[in-house]
C-alpha cells in the first residue's frame, strides 16, 4: 500500500472464548506518520473558506482564490465517488478538514458507494491540530430587547420558518425551556420541582382503574396560561424508574386536574415529582427561552453570564448530522466535534469495519436521541471520543445474531461519556444488546440511570471505570440487565471494571433521599449464565450485587468494598410469583427459539426448560456460584449476606475471604439468632474454605484495593486485578489526554427536595 502505514494501538485485546466463537483477535488500527497528503493515494481538503467549485486538492485557498479546498464535507464525498466511478481511485482516500463552524443544512449520508476495504479506507479527519466544529443546526441572530432582561428575535427569516426547535444553546450550553418550578443551579436533581397533589400511595400498590394521564397538582402550584395546551409534564410517574414528557390536553381548574394529550409509562402519583415547561408565562429566570409557533418569535432571557453583544445562539434544524448507512464499510470519521441536533448525532446502521474516532461529541439528542448508534453489521467501533450532554444514551451498541450467537464485534472503547441522560431519564452511557458486542475502557460518570444497560449474549463488559451513576432514579445498578425471556443475557462477561458510589434517588418516609435504592452489578428477573469476575465494586447503598431470581451465575474474584446495607443480596422468586407466572410464555418462546441450536449446547444449565425448573419446594434459583471473592465492609449495621427465598442447596458460596473489621458477619437465617448466623451457615455447608481476615489492601482510604504481598487472599486462590489497566488510555484516538474529568455530583454532591 503506497505511502501508507498502520501500527497497533496500544491495547490489543486478545478474547478467547468469551464470545462463544473460538479465538477472536480484535485488531484496532490507526494511521502513523505525519499528518499530510502523503499519506494516502487521494487527498482532499475542506475548509469554512473553501469553495465546492475548487478541486478540494490543496490546504488553502491560492492567491488568486482560482483553486483550494472544498466547501463541504458533501463535495468531497462526491469526489471520492467520482473517482470510483472512473476507476481512478486504486487506494485510499483521505479528507482533511480545516478548523472552523461547519452548520450542517442536511445530514451528510454516506451508502455503500462510499465504502473504502480493509486495506485502503476512507479517511474523514481533522486537518493536523485544528478543530473543525460540526454543527446539525443555524446560528440564531437579531436579538432585539423585549422586555426587562428577555431579548427576542424574528427566525422565520432565518432558516427557521416552520422548523419547531426544541433546543437551544447558548455560547455551547444547552438553555431551559421557560418552566415552573424554575431549574435550581444550586440542586439540580433534587430542586427545581412540583409533587402531585394527594395522599401518598405505596409504589407497589395496584390500583384499579388508575388511568396514566392525569395529575392533579397542589393549591400553591395554580399557574394562569393563556395557551396551555402548548405546555409539556416533565414527570416521574410512580416507580420513578424514568420519566415521560407528555403535551397537555387540558387543566380542569376547580379540580386542579390536568389531563395529558397522552399516556405516561405508569400512572402519575401523589407526591410524584414533575415540572410544566414550553410556557411563555414562565419565561421568568435567567437562561430560560421560549418559541411562539404563532408569530416564530423567539424569546430568551440570557444567562447572567452572558454579553448581548458577543453571544453566540445556535438551534438544531436536524436530527441526525452524520448517517452511514447500509452496505457501507471501512469508513472513519475522527478528529471533528459534532454538536446541536435533535436527535441521534451519529447513526451507523448494517455497516462493516467502519470507525467514529477521537471526537467531541455535545449538546445532542432529544428523549430519543443519542450520541452515536450502532445498529446490525460488523465490527464497527466507537472509539476515543468525549461524549457529554446527552439527551438519552451515550452510546447504543447492537448487531450480531442471538438464535445462532454469530457475533456482531461492534464496540465502544476508551470513551470519556458523562453528564447523559438529560432528557430520557432512563438514557445511560452506553447501552448494548445482540450478541458479540463489546464495551471497554470507558470511563463514566454523571448520568441518571444505570452507567451500561445491557441485553444480549456474549457481551463483553471489560476495563470500564463508572462512577456517581444513577442521580435521578431508583431500582438501578452500575450495570444492569434483565432476564424475561430466560435466554438474556447469558454468555456475557462482566470483568476487571471498578464500578463505585452509585448513588441512587428515591423517597423513604415521605422524604426524597440520596443515596437510594442501588446496587453496583444488577442482575435482574431471571438473569442466567453471567459472569462477574475480576471487578471491584464499592459503595453502594443496597448492596455490591444482586441477582433477582438470578440463576446460572459465577460471581468469582471480585473485590467487594462497603455495601451499606448488605455486601450480597439475592432474591428469589417460587412458582406462585406474579413475575414467574406472567413471564412464563415469554420464558418458554425465549428457550425454544435457540435449544436446538448447536452453539447454545454450550451454555451453562440449557438442558433444562423454563417449565421443569421449580424445585419441589416452589423454589426456583439455581446455579449461582459465588467463589474467591474479597468482601470488605465497615458499617456495623451491614449484613454480608441478604437472601430470600433461595434455595441454598442449589447454590454455591466457596472459599472467599470476608472482613467486618473483627465484627460478625450476618446473613439471617430462619430462626437462627444473629450471633450463631456465621456458624450455622457453615453447617449448611457454606463457605466451608473461606477466611474471615483483613485482606491488606495496599491503601484501602486512598481506594487503593491492590492487595500486599502478604495478603491472606492468595490464599484461598484469588488472583491479583489489573488495575492499571481499567479505564481509558493514552492514545492517539483519544479525544483528549490527559482527560480533565467534568465536574458533576462527586464535587457537588446530591440533595433531597
Amino acid at each position: 500500500m503506497k505511502n501508507f502505514e498502520k501500527k497497533l494501538t496500544m491495547r490489543t485485546l486478545l478474547i478467547i472464548g468469551t464470545l462463544g466463537v473460538g479465538i477472536i483477535l480484535l485488531l484496532e488500527f490507526s494511521m502513523a506518520g505525519k499528518v499530510g497528503a502523503e499519506m494516502s493515494d487521494v487527498t482532499f481538503y475542506v475548509a469554512s473558506n473553501g469553495n465546492d467549485e475548487w478541486s478540494g486538492k490543496f490546504a488553502e485557498p491560492d492567491s488568486a482564490e482560482t483553486d483550494g479546498p472544498f466547501a463541504t464535507l458533501e463535495r468531497a464525498r462526491d469526489a471520492i465517488r467520482d473517482l470510483k466511478k472512473a476507476g481512478e481511485l486504486k487506494a485510499s482516500a483521505t479528507v482533511f478538514v480545516r478548523g472552523g463552524i461547519y452548520e450542517f443544512t442536511q445530514t451528510l449520508k454516506l451508502d455503500a458507494q462510499d465504502s473504502g476495504s480493509p486495506e485502503s479506507p476512507i479517511v474523514y479527519r481533522a486537518y493536523e491540530n485544528e478543530k473543525p466544529v460540526i454543527i446539525g443546526g443555524q446560528q440564531i441572530t437579531g436579538f432585539t430587547r423585549h422586555n426587562g432582561s428577555i431579548l427576542k428575535a424574528d427566525v422565520s427569516d432565518q432558516g427557521f420558518n416552520g422548523t419547531y426547535f426544541r433546543q437551544l444553546f447558548c455560547n455551547g450550553e444547552r438553555m431551559h425551556l421557560a418552566r415552573y418550578p424554575n431549574f435550581d443551579p444550586d440542586n439540580p436533581y433534587g430542586g427545581g420541582w412540583a409533587y402531585a397533589d394527594g395522599d401518598p400511595v405505596s409504589m407497589s400498590a395496584q390500583i384499579p382503574d388508575e388511568n396514566k394521564h392525569t395529575l392533579q397538582y397542589k393549591t400553591q402550584d395554580t399557574r394562569d396560561w393563556s395557551r396551555p395546551e402548548e405546555g409539556e409534564v416533565f414527570v416521574f410517574p410512580r416507580y420513578n424508574w424514568w420519566n415521560n414528557i407528555v403535551r397537555i390536553k387540558s387543566i380542569d381548574r376547580e379540580s386542579r386536574i390536568i389531563t395529558l394529550a397522552g399516556d405516561c409509562s405508569y400512572p402519575i402519583r401523589p407526591t410524584d415529582r414533575y415540572y410544566v415547561q414550553n410556557l411563555f408565562e414562565e419565561l421568568d429566570t435567567a437562561g430560560e427561552w421560549y418559541l411562539d409557533r404563532e408569530s416564530w418569535t423567539l424569546y430568551f432571557w440570557l444567562p447572567g453570564d452572558a454579553d448581548p453583544a458577543n453571544m453566540t445562539v445556535y438551534a438544531p434544524t436536524l436530527r441526525t448530522i452524520l448517517e452511514i448507512g447500509s452496505g457501507t464499510a471501512n469508513v472513519t470519521f475522527r478528529g471533528f466535534t459534532f454538536e446541536c441536533c435533535e436527535g441521534t448525532a451519529i447513526v451507523l446502521k448494517d455497516t462493516e469495519n467502519c470507525s467514529i474516532a477521537g471526537n467531541i461529541i455535545r449538546n445532542v439528542g432529544d428523549y430519543t436521541g443519542s450520541g452515536v448508534s450502532v445498529s446490525g453489521g460488523s465490527n464497527n467501533g466507537v472509539v476515543g471520543n468525549d461524549i457529554y450532554e446527552i439527551g438519552s444514551h451515550g452510546v447504543a451498541i447492537s448487531g450480531g445474531d442471538r438464535v445462532t450467537l454469530t457475533p456482531a464485534n461492534n464496540y465502544a472503547d476508551n470513551n470519556y461519556i458523562h453528564h447523559f441522560g438529560v432528557f430520557y431519564k432512563q438514557g445511560v452511557g452506553i447501552t448494548m444488546n445482540g450478541c458479540g458486542n463489546r464495551a471497554s475502557h470507558n470511563l463514566m460518570h454523571d448520568g441518571p440511570r444505570m452507567g451500561i444497560l445491557f441485553s444480549g449474549n456474549n457481551l463483553v463488559i471489560e476495563y470500564n471505570h463508572i462512577r456517581h451513576v444513577n442521580l435521578e432514579t431508583a431500582d438501578t445498578g452500575a450495570v444492569y440487565t434483565g432476564g424475561r425471556d430466560w435466554i438474556s443475557s447469558r454468555g456475557t462477561i462482566i470483568r476487571y471494571n471498578y464500578f463505585h458510589d452509585i448513588l441512587g434517588y428515591g423517597q423513604e418516609n415521605g422524604r426524597w433521599i440520596s443515596p437510594h435504592y442501588a446496587w453496583g452489578v444488577y442482575l435482574d428477573d431471571n438473569t442466567g449464565g453471567v459472569d462477574v469476575i475480576g471487578n471491584i465494586v464499592a459503595r453502594c447503598i443496597r448492596g455490591l450485587i444482586h441477582l433477582h431470581n438470578g440463576r446460572d451465575n459465577l460471581i468469582e474474584n471480585n473485590v467487594f468494598i462497603d455495601g451499606k446495607l448488605q455486601q450480597v443480596e439475592y432474591n428469589g422468586w417460587n412458582n406462585a410469583h406474579s413475575y414467574w407466572q406472567s413471564h412464563m410464555q415469554t420464558m418458554v418462546e425465549g428457550y425454544e427459539s435457540v435449544k436446538d441450536q448447536p452453539a447454545w449446547k454450550e451454555m451453562r444449565n440449557m438442558h433444562i426448560h423454563p417449565s421443569e425448573a421449580v424445585l419441589p419446594d416452589g423454589l426456583i434459583m439455581t446455579g449461582n456460584v459465588f467463589r474467591r471473592n474479597i468482601v470488605y465492609y465497615s458499617d456495623p449495621n451491614a449484613k454480608l449476606h441478604q437472601l430470600r427465598n433461595v434455595p441454598f442447596g442449589h447454590n454455591e458460596w466457596e472459599s472467599n475471604l470476608y472482613w467486618h473489621q473483627g465484627l460478625s458477619l450476618r446473613i439471617p437465617l430462619k430462626d437462627t439468632p444473629e450471633e450463631s448466623e456465621w456458624e450455622a451457615w457453615q453447617k449448611m455447608g457454606k463457605d466451608q474454605n473461606s477466611l474471615i481476615a483483613d485482606p491488606l489492601f495496599v491503601d484501602p482510604e486512598k481506594e487503593d484495593y491492590r492487595l500486599r504481598d502478604d495478603s491472606p487472599a492468595f490464599k484461598i486462590g484469588f488472583q491479583p486485578i489489573p488495575v492499571e489497566k481499567i479505564g481509558t488510555y493514552e492514545d492517539e484516538l483519544r479525544a483528549s489526554w490527559p482527560i480533565i474529568e467534568a465536574e458533576g455530583a462527586r464535587e457537588k454532591p446530591l440533595m433531597g427536595e
